[in-house]
């Protein structure tokens, strides 16, 4: 058992919690800090659940300058770019696209396929130990490909090819008969097996639920800040010095102001998300995880609840735009699934995920001693929170 220590946790969302979660079960006096009343209520909230553990590439390839241009303009488009005169999204841009080479795209993919591996064990131990009660399941991923052309170069490189098969568009409907809808426009499809998905906000909810029954955690609301003191970083809640041996900082986008307070710079910025969540009627709710790869548009069930989630936008565009991507997110839900609604009355989502330019999130020491570093998951969050964690204990247990 590595030394019992006090371990202040900044920020409740999954990744905080996650690592929370990791600490205390490895012994350590937990102190998680958050701004918000509730837990999990920004970026945590609603996202996509679909845990695709070996579908995990990073937004900044070869063909994403390219693919941008073309989608540029275009409703519903996956990817769009709301330009401001921040110096912080231009600078993050460019190094974007100087992270969309051949080599840092495989690099990148082979980081985050190995997190994303280490995480989906660890989820796996969290359960074996009694955690649950967040609608996790493991039906296997549907990728559904409109266009010849995108199913060839995803067939060309499979990640797991034991674990996958190629599909005609008959036998993906045989396999998912909720999306008959698509059969005109189908190329085929992608199968993986033991892919998972679970509710990330009931997931977050049930962590501190677990936590809260120990002594060795407590919870604080307030505003956190951090100052210098010699070699070591200090958490201040509204004002006022909060003990610490550790620190984590795992606070999501929020993260980035934090760190400017000691004098570091993270290249974090907002990728702005969306999702729809209905009840549909019944024999139209999917039962695998599915992604309409040419929309990037994703399903995924959460048990009688559907959550359908799409589209990245770089830069805030302001609530007219935001309502346009709902429309556009509902339009796309009611050609794929049209019987699947009323797509009205569905509960709407919006939330920033905090992005690094490679998609590569910053787990690491901070430039203070005591001072751990949890940021950047972008919208991968959820898939990499339990291995992100795990990787915060190993560093937590080599800091005396």
């Amino acid at each position: 058992m590595a030394q019992r220590q006090s371990v202040t946790v900044i920020g409740a969302g999954v990744i905080g919690l996650s690592t929370a979660f990791a600490l205390w079960r490895d012994g350590h006096h937990v102190t998680l800090v958050e701004r918000h009343d509730t837990p999990a209520s920004g970026a945590s909230r609603a996202n996509g659940g679909q845990l695709s553990y070996r579908y995990v590439s990073p937004l900044a390839s070869p063909s994403a300058p390219r693919e941008a241009l073309s989608w540029l303009g275009r409703p519903g488009s996956p990817v769009a770019l709301h330009p401001n005169a921040s110096p912080a999204q231009w600078v993050w841009l460019a190094q974007f696209l100087r992270a969309c080479t051949p080599d840092r795209f495989r690099m990148g993919g082979q980081a985050l396929l190995t997190l994303a591996l280490e995480s989906q064990s660890e989820l796996a131990t969290w359960r074996s130990a009694g955690l649950g009660g967040f609608d996790w399941e493991r039906p296997g991923k549907l990728i559904l490909f409109r266009d010849p052309r995108s199913m060839q170069r995803n067939v060309a490189n499979l990640a797991d090819p034991q674990n996958q098969r190629v599909l005609s568009p008959d036998a993906c409907l045989e396999l998912e008969p909720a999306f008959a809808a698509l059969r005109p426009r189908l190329a085929g499809g992608l199968f993986t097996k033991g892919e998972e998905v679970a509710d990330c906000h009931a997931f977050c909810l049930k962590l501190i639920e677990t936590m809260r029954q120990s002594e060795r955690f407590r919870q604080v609301q307030g505003e956190a800040s951090l100052s210098r003191q010699g070699t070591r970083c200090i958490v201040h809640v509204d004002n006022r010095a909060l003990p610490s041996r550790l620190v984590v900082l795992a606070a999501g986008l929020g993260s980035r102001a934090l760190a400017r307070q000691i004098g570091l710079t993270l290249p974090l910025y907002p990728l702005q998300g969306y999702s729809l969540t209905l009840t549909p009627a019944p024999g139209h709710l999917p039962a695998v995880s599915v992604t309409d790869y040419d929309r990037r548009v994703v399903y995924a069930r959460h048990g009688t609840r559907l959550r359908i989630a799409a589209m990245v936008d770089i830069g805030q565009a302001g609530p007219r735009a935001d309502a346009n991507r709902i429309a556009q997110l509902r339009h796309l839900a009611q050609e794929a699934l049209p019987g699947a609604g009323p797509y009205e009355q569905a509960e709407s989502w919006i939330g920033q995920r905090p992005a690094t330019p490679d998609s590569v999130p910053i787990i690491e020491r901070g430039p203070c001693e005591n001072l751990l570093l949890n940021v950047g998951h972008g919208a991968l969050g959820f898939t990499l929170a339990a291995g992100s964690a795990r990787r915060i204990a190993r560093l937590a247990a080599q800091t005396t």
